[in-house]
Order: structure tokens, then sequence, then C-alpha cells
């Protein structure tokens, strides 16, 4: 989506709309809290976290691109934008948007925006499925969902509502007392605002169970707990009742990734991690990811992280140390 021409639109209907006009005003001024508040809460670059499941993220200047696993979440920026890569396909997002991520898959993240004056704030809640379950159950959503697969991945405009549930969530670090009482209260309003909004139906996947959207988060459990070992896309489409084309199909559509690129993702961001935690060289991380050949691993690394192995991580222990 193009903020830019969203803001454009909104800013045409407001001229003569008063109630937009006060929505946009409330809007605004609980954007300004939000950063506010994060703000006074983290001071230094990183990530912290207040409340349980709640993350807080400050960056003072544009970062390179982080490769991760997502995990299911709901994004908000509060300052600053960010762009993060699933595949080929490309989400970004800022103050005016939202992102909402539904299975653990391998993502590459880059913050656009962020400056010593203006840090990159944000926030991450952690969405529970057993949580999103129950809400789905009080809405009335047990069983309205459709069958068909979503991408894992999304970004759409933040409502006023929305936002203000968010800045509700944030206040509670100002009452302790209250927190332990009211911060459920506040994530099931959250998890109900994001099930009525535009990506409800991919919220929903993450409870429902049928629909072949479950049946690759079945997938894409078994790969993550298997990386290391030799990919059998056949047995993993029977074990799912789908044929293998079946199944790359539904899988490159909740992922946008083949099975193949995904595990691919999976081990070079563990030997990634293994050489940099554990100070295992280029050899041994491979053969720990499952790489029989090192020099396939080491140009297979190179092509995702831009640098041999042992180079890039050299760079990496000298950013940190700087």
């Amino acid at each position: 989506m193009n903020a830019a021409q969203s803001s454009e639109t909104s800013n045409i209907a407001l001229i003569d709309d008063p109630q937009a006009k006060r929505e946009a005003g409330r809007a605004q001024a609980n954007r300004d809290e939000l950063t506010e508040r994060i703000a006074q809460t983290i001071h230094q670059d990183g990530t912290i976290e207040p409340l349980q499941g709640l993350h807080f993220n400050r960056s003072s200047s544009p970062s390179e691109c982080v490769h991760s696993v997502s995990s299911p979440a709901f994004c908000v920026i509060a300052q600053g934008s960010k762009e993060v890569l699933l595949g080929s396909d490309r989400y970004q997002y800022d103050p005016m948007h939202y992102l909402l991520a539904t299975a653990e898959l391998p993502v590459a993240s880059q913050i656009l925006e962020a400056s010593q004056r203006q840090p990159y704030l944000s926030l991450r809640l952690d969405l529970d499925p057993i949580l999103v379950g129950s809400v789905m159950v009080e809405a009335g959503y047990s069983s309205s969902c459709s069958r068909a697969e979503v991408k894992a991945i999304d970004v759409s405009p933040l409502d006023a509502n929305l936002l203000d549930a968010v800045v509700r969530l944030v206040r509670l670090l100002d009452a302790p007392a209250e927190a332990p009482v009211l911060a459920p209260l506040i994530k099931q309003e959250i998890i109900y605002r994001l099930l009525m909004g535009e990506q409800g139906n991919r919220l929903r996947h993450i409870a429902v169970l049928g629909g072949s959207t479950h049946q690759i988060a079945r997938a894409v459990d078994r790969l993550r707990q298997d990386f290391n070992q030799p990919l059998r896309i056949e047995t993993i489409a029977r074990e799912l009742g789908m044929s293998v084309s079946g199944f790359h199909h539904h899988f490159k559509s909740v992922t946008a990734m083949s099975p193949l690129q995904f595990q691919k993702q999976l081990r070079l961001q563990e030997a990634r991690r293994l050489m940099l935690g554990e100070n295992l060289d280029a050899s041994s991380a491979a053969y720990r990811v499952g790489y029989d050949d090192a020099s396939h691993f080491n140009r297979e690394y190179k092509r995702l992280f831009g640098a041999p192995p042992m180079r890039d991580v050299e760079r990496l222990r000298e950013a940190a140390n700087g």
C-alpha cells in the first residue's frame, strides 16, 4: 500500500467531514502520546520487554537488512518507518499502518527512517494462539474462517480505535498495580479489533483448525524443527494429505517462498548464529546445519548475507563493538 496516497485521500475527505477531523485529531494525539511514552521508557537503542509479551524497540539510525525469524505478532511504529521482506514480497509500514505476522517465518527487515533527533520507535505485541482462539469464540467467529490460504504477513492502515487500545496498554507502564488486571483485557480488545479489521481472516488462521493455511503451519513447524535434516517433500505432503504440487502451491501462497528456500534460510540463519554466538568456524557451522559441501554453503551464505561467512561474522562483531 502507498502510504502517501492513502494520507492524501484521507486529507481530502477531512475537508468536509467534522467527525473525520475529530477522529484524525484524536489519532494524532494518540500517536504523539505513544511516541513520547516509548521514548521515555527506552532510552538507548535496542529492545526491551516492559510488560509480558510487549516489546519496545529504539534505533537512532537506519539499519542494514537484519535476518531473523518472525513470530505471531502485532507490530506498530510510533516514529520512523520499516520494511520487512518475506521471500520476494516487501512490506513497508509507518505510524499510519500496522504489520500483522501470523507464523514463524524467516524474514529480513530494515529500519528506513531514524535519526538521533527522531529515533525509530516501535512496539511489538506477541499474539498467543490460545488467547486469539478464545476471543474468536467470544466474538462468534469459531466457525466462520475461510478455508483459503492467506499470506502470513501483511500491512494495513492503523485505525483510531485500534491505536487507542494500544496507547491504553502502554499507559499501564505507569500503573504497575493495575497492569496485571487491565493488560489482559486490553490485549483481548486489541485482538478483537484486529479480528474485526481487514486482516481478521489472517489472524483467525492462528487459532482455527482446518484449511490449507493450518496445514502449512504444521509444515512450517516441522521444517523449523528438522531444518538440518534432508528435505523430504513427498513425506511431508503425504502426511498433510496433499499432493506434492498442491503442497508446493499452498506453501508458497502462505510463506512467499518454496519449502527448499524456506529451509535454506533457516539453515543459513542458524549457521550465522553458531559462528557469532558459539565461535564455530564456517565448515563446522555448515555441517551442524545440514550442509555436506562447505563450498556450496559458502556460496549460498554469500548470496543471502552479501559476504562470505567469516568476513560477514567479522563485520557483525566490529559493528557490535563499534
